[in-house]
């Protein structure tokens, strides 16, 4: 597919934009008063393949969370911020490495301004995040309800206070918790201007639904070549989103994060515990940073033959199964003994 050109801001050492790969995004969700629960949450984040990660940071007492961070984990920081211009100050201040505000909830072009001159001279880049609930009333005014439109012209009046004090080093998000409306706002922001897009379905619910909701605003935006860093957002543990992000991203072939699984429904042709067999072998292979394709099938008829071009696999059998690769049968095995057989065999690859 296709990207969207876009502008490229450098997050730390990580790039947004341009040729660079799209990066994953999570948050933390420990109370930004626990700076020891936030450091493990964030050193777990950092460990499921967490790219950027972004903290709360509600007043000047949760700044104290970012040398914390940087102490700690080694990839970029970013402070949400949400109407004190002090805070975003004082967060340049600690080392932070991006800032989500929105430059008109922040009072008079001075803090403005002042926020624009402090990230320029930093590196700094801000990402402007707008959805449904923050629109400004002049553009309520003007489409008489949230539009996806509303949105874009949104992101772009917040943007523009920004350009006024030459500052370009933006990231745009247009979120909503509607996928066919996030989907038409991110859309219309690529046609419209060059800065790099933060995809993501806000308030998208808990793992179930927010898996669903997510794959398809996220996923179908990306299948177009529009968007440029992504954040699932998931009412769970937040080293789910990661998880999530980056199985988005390999199953449209954008990145290789490793093994790339797959496995057959079942029917009643099985004679093994398939679905449990699989439950296993994706648990064991999730850290797994091989580039290569495993294949979980219920028979012979599913096995070699339809899962030819995996690196690896199993075909089941009555009480056993086959290890094959490629395609091509390796040995049959006891199905108690199939699982740690297929591990061993991916550990000589």
């Amino acid at each position: 597919m296709n990207r969207r050109h876009t502008k490229q801001v450098a997050v730390g050492q990580t790039w947004i934009g341009g040729d660079a790969p799209v990066s994953v995004q999570s948050m933390l969700n420990v109370p930004s008063t626990d700076i020891d629960g936030s450091v493990r949450q964030a050193v777990a984040l950092e460990q499921a393949g967490c790219e950027l990660i972004r903290i709360a940071v509600p007043d000047l007492e949760a700044v104290r969370l970012i040398p914390a961070l940087k102490q700690e984990v080694h990839v970029p920081v970013v402070a949400d911020i949400h109407f004190n211009y002090k805070i975003a100050l004082e967060c340049v201040a600690a080392g932070v490495d991006k800032i989500r505000i929105n430059p008109g909830n922040i009072g008079s072009d001075d803090r403005v301004k002042a926020v624009a001159r402090a990230c320029r001279e930093n590196n700094i880049p801000i990402r402007i995040g707008v959805n449904s609930g923050s629109l400004e009333k002049h553009i309520l005014a003007k489409y008489g309800k949230p539009t996806p439109q509303a949105l874009c012209d949104s992101a772009l009046y917040h943007a523009s206070l920004l350009e006024k004090f030459d500052f370009d080093q933006i990231v745009l998000s247009m979120k909503s918790s509607n996928v066919a409306f996030m989907k038409e706002a991110y859309t219309l922001a690529a046609q419209q201007c060059d800065y790099p897009l933060h995809l993501g379905v806000t308030e998208a619910g808990t793992e179930r639904i927010g898996l669903i909701k997510s794959s398809i605003g996220i996923g179908s935006l990306l299948l177009d070549g529009i968007g440029d860093t992504i954040r699932v957002s998931l009412t769970d543990d937040p080293v789910k989103e990661v998880y999530a992000a980056k199985d988005i991203l390999q199953a449209l072939g954008l990145r290789r994060f490793g093994v790339t699984f797959i496995s057959c429904p079942t029917c009643g042709r099985t004679r093994i515990n398939l679905i449990e067999l699989a439950r296993q072998a994706e648990e064991r292979l999730k850290d797994c940073r091989k580039n290569i394709t495993v294949a979980i099938m219920g028979c012979v008829v599913n096995g070699p033959g339809e899962a030819r071009e995996a690196d690896i696999g199993i075909a089941g059998g009555v009480g056993m199964g086959l290890i094959f690769k490629k395609g091509e049968i390796l040995k049959k095995v006891p199905e108690e003994r199939l699982l740690d057989e297929l591990m061993n065999e991916i550990e000589l690859m």
